[in-house]
């Protein structure tokens, strides 16, 4: 992981961790390994995606398309 997206990652990953938590009536464990297993997650440490500047709502969306469907679908930039 690029040192310069951690502390952003560090800063998303709450929000979406308690979504998940909230919205699939599950722990901690099991959200973050939901969370630190998917291509969502690679994605997001790839600091050249830039796909952190979604913020977490969107990611969470982005991460509940993924553990439905097993697709992720992007925005497209504007």
């Amino acid at each position: 992981m690029d040192k310069n997206i951690s502390p952003v990652i560090a800063m998303l990953t709450p929000g979406i961790l308690n979504l998940l938590m909230e919205n699939r009536s599950i722990n901690l464990d099991e959200a973050s390994a939901l969370l630190y297993h998917s291509q969502l997650y690679k994605t997001l440490e790839d600091e050249k995606t830039k796909v952190w500047r979604l913020g977490y709502p969107l990611l969470y969306d982005l991460l509940e398309e993924e553990l439905t469907t097993g697709k992720i679908t992007f925005p497209e930039e504007q």
